[in-house]
């Protein structure tokens, strides 16, 4: 099974020096100064979201028992946080195919 093509910020970049008419490397400092203030917020533990795109998540998970497949050792997981996207309805539907 192929992975899915990627898009990197080197591209994300060269969309907006084509949908927006920024010079190339002006285009490249706006992606990164959007993914820092993502960043940023997620580190504060603020959820971030984005019209017609989704929701970015900060999750504490719990503490939990789990198990290693290979042997069936239980293995004692520590809290954690992670993050989650929880896509809009309307990105949903398009990537479903409707």
């Amino acid at each position: 099974m192929t992975e899915p093509p990627t898009l990197n910020r080197e591209e994300l970049a060269d969309v907006v020096h084509r949908e927006i008419g920024l010079p190339r490397p002006a285009s490249a400092i706006a992606v990164e100064q959007v993914l820092d203030a993502i960043r940023e917020a997620l580190w504060s533990g603020e959820d971030v979201a984005i019209w017609n795109f989704g929701k970015f998540k900060v999750r504490d998970k719990a503490e939990r028992v789990g198990r290693n497949p290979r042997n069936g050792v239980e293995v004692l997981i520590p809290p954690r946080r992670v993050v989650t996207f929880e896509p809009s309805p309307k990105l949903r539907a398009r990537t479903a195919g409707k």
